[in-house]
C-alpha cells in the first residue's frame, strides 16, 4: 500500500512539474532516497510501456519527464494552438555555433560566421533556445552564451555529450534544414513527443 502511496506522488510530481526532474529534485520533493527514486521509475516505466497505456516516462536533459507516447501525436495534434516557430538559416547555423562552442561570445561567433549575429541571437534567446552565461574576462568583459535545458528538450538530447562530434562527423550523413524543427514536426519523426503542459 505504502509502495503504492509511493508511485502515485511520483507520478503527480511528473505530470505537474510538465519539465524534466532530476533524480536530486524527484528524491528531495518526495523525501527519499535517490536508489528509491530510480526503483520507483523503473516501475513506473514499466507499468507505462503497456500497450493500453497513453503515457511513457522519457528521460530528456538531465531529468524525467512525463509524456504522451509518440504514437498519439495525430491526435493531440489537433489541440496544438501554437503558431510554429522557425528560424531561418542563419538562426540554425548560429544556434549550431553556441552548441558546439559554448560558452561563446557574439564577436567569437561572428568571426566563425562572417556577418553580424545580433538579431539572430535576440531570436534564439526569446526562444529560450540559449541563455547568457555570465561574462568573459577579456578586455570589455564581453557576454558569453550557452544553450538552455530547452534547446537539449526540443532536440531530444538528455545532454550535450549527445551532440555529434564536429571533429568526426561526416556532414553527408546530417540532413540540413532549413527551421528549427517545430516540437511537432520532431514529434511526427519520433523524435519529440508533447509534455503535458507548457
Amino acid at each position: 500500500m505504502y509502495y503504492e502511496h509511493l508511485l502515485g506522488a511520483l507520478e503527480a510530481v511528473l505530470f505537474t512539474a510538465g519539465e524534466p526532474l532530476s533524480i536530486a529534485e524527484l528524491a528531495e520533493l518526495l523525501q527519499l532516497e535517490k536508489p528509491q527514486v530510480w526503483e520507483l521509475l523503473g516501475n513506473l516505466s514499466k507499468e507505462y510501456e503497456a500497450a493500453n497505456r497513453g503515457l511513457m516516462v522519457r528521460e530528456i536533459a538531465g531529468g524525467y519527464q512525463l509524456v504522451t507516447k509518440p504514437q498519439y501525436y495525430n491526435l493531440l495534434a489537433q489541440l496544438e494552438t501554437n503558431k510554429e516557430v522557425k528560424l531561418t538559416n542563419a538562426g540554425m547555423e548560429t544556434l549550431a555555433i553556441v552548441a558546439f562552442k559554448q560558452p561563446v561570445t557574439r564577436a567569437e561567433m561572428e568571426a566563425i560566421r562572417g556577418v553580424k549575429v545580433d538579431g539572430v541571437i535576440n531570436t534564439l534567446l526569446e526562444l529560450g533556445l540559449i541563455t547568457e552565461a555570465g561574462r568573459k574576462k577579456s578586455i570589455g568583459n564581453p557576454i558569453l552564451y550557452a544553450t538552455t535545458d530547452k534547446f537539449l528538450t526540443v532536440f531530444g538530447l538528455k545532454s550535450l555529450a549527445d551532440l555529434p562530434n564536429p571533429e568526426t562527423a561526416n556532414i553527408d550523413d546530417y540532413e540540413v534544414e532549413e527551421v528549427v524543427p517545430s516540437l511537432a514536426e520532431l514529434e511526427a519523426n519520433g523524435q519529440q513527443t508533447l509534455p503535458l503542459e507548457d
